[in-house]
């Protein structure tokens, strides 16, 4: 590894050493060949663009015709806003949760499946210790497999904050072994 190659992160900042784990897991899986998806991010900003929509929408009609004359409009679009912004906190808290990455792995040879992959991660605050799972979900059957590591974030960054990519390179393809040999014996 060249020097500009490394990956230092402030090791107290649990956000930045997340953020860092996270970027290192998803490089991973794109190297393994799997096209990443952005169905559920997608979604997420469709819901907010209509939100600010309405915003603006309610914005200019009281522009041109002044509160009196506007209150049926601007209930509409605070509620609608209410809504949509409702919807988006369910949407993120029960569809989203904490995955950090969806990628396709497109059917191969005799298995004309598509496969789904996800990582998922936490890191609490305060906390040192950095959970990753990689889940696949066939995409005919929905069946789905996972396979999960709980480790100390200091079992890849060194006391200066460098994340060794080897190591938690190793770790990751460990975790997808795991999970594809789980599909194969189901």
């Amino acid at each position: 590894n060249r020097s500009s190659d490394l990956v230092k992160v402030d090791k107290w900042d649990g956000a930045k050493v997340k953020n860092a784990l996270d970027d290192a897991a998803k490089k991973v899986l794109k190297e393994m060949g799997y096209v990443e998806t952005h169905g559920v991010t997608d979604t997420r900003l469709a819901i907010c663009t209509v939100a600010c929509l309405l915003s603006v929408l309610a914005l200019v009609y009281d522009f041109f015709l002044p509160f009196p004359k506007s209150k049926y409009i601007l209930a509409f679009c605070s509620v609608g806003y209410f809504f949509l912004m409702s919807i988006l906190t369910l949407y993120t808290m029960f569809k989203e949760k904490n995955y950090i990455y969806w990628g396709k792995q497109n059917a191969t040879g005799k298995d004309s499946t598509p496969k789904f992959w996800a990582l998922r991660s936490t890191l609490r605050r305060f906390e040192h210790d950095y959970s990753l799972t990689i889940e696949l979900r066939r995409g005919k059957s929905g069946r789905t497999f996972e396979a999960e590591v709980t480790k100390s974030v200091g079992s890849w960054l060194d006391e200066d904050g460098i994340l060794h990519e080897d190591v938690f390179r190793r770790c990751v393809k460990e975790l997808h072994s795991q999970v594809t040999k789980k599909a194969k014996d189901d």
